[in-house]
């Protein structure tokens, strides 16, 4: 006879989290080029020290030219990438891909259809 404790028969649930990968970063750099005639001074990735489930170890935090301050953060949370405002910390959107959410702050890239940059 087969016994098995009740401890063998729990599942762990890993949250399916997105990280900011070199495609990314590639496009960060084309978007932030092609985005400071419109106001973009400067972005940069960071990474967390307080790790939490589901959410990317590494943000993206945008300047624009009217303050010192940092004006947005990207980050991904499971299979959206969330947009908010980095003066306020209010969420602004949540979008699918990655290059959508640069798009939300400023759209200085064309999205051509099948391209995508999640």
């Amino acid at each position: 006879m087969l016994y098995s404790s009740e401890a063998s028969r729990t599942c762990q649930i890993i949250p399916f989290q997105m990280e900011i990968l070199s495609r990314h970063t590639d496009y960060l750099s084309r978007w932030l080029d092609a985005s400071m005639p419109m106001g973009i001074c400067n972005a940069d990735i960071f990474t967390t020290e307080e790790k939490q489930a589901g959410t990317s170890s590494a943000y993206v935090v945008i300047w624009v030219r009217e303050t010192a301050d940092p004006a947005y953060k990207i980050y991904s949370r499971g299979n959206r990438w969330i947009v908010m405002d980095a003066v306020r910390d209010n969420i602004l959107g949540s979008f699918a891909g990655f290059a959508d959410a640069l798009n939300m702050i400023r759209p200085v890239l064309p999205r051509e259809k099948g391209i995508v940059a999640a």
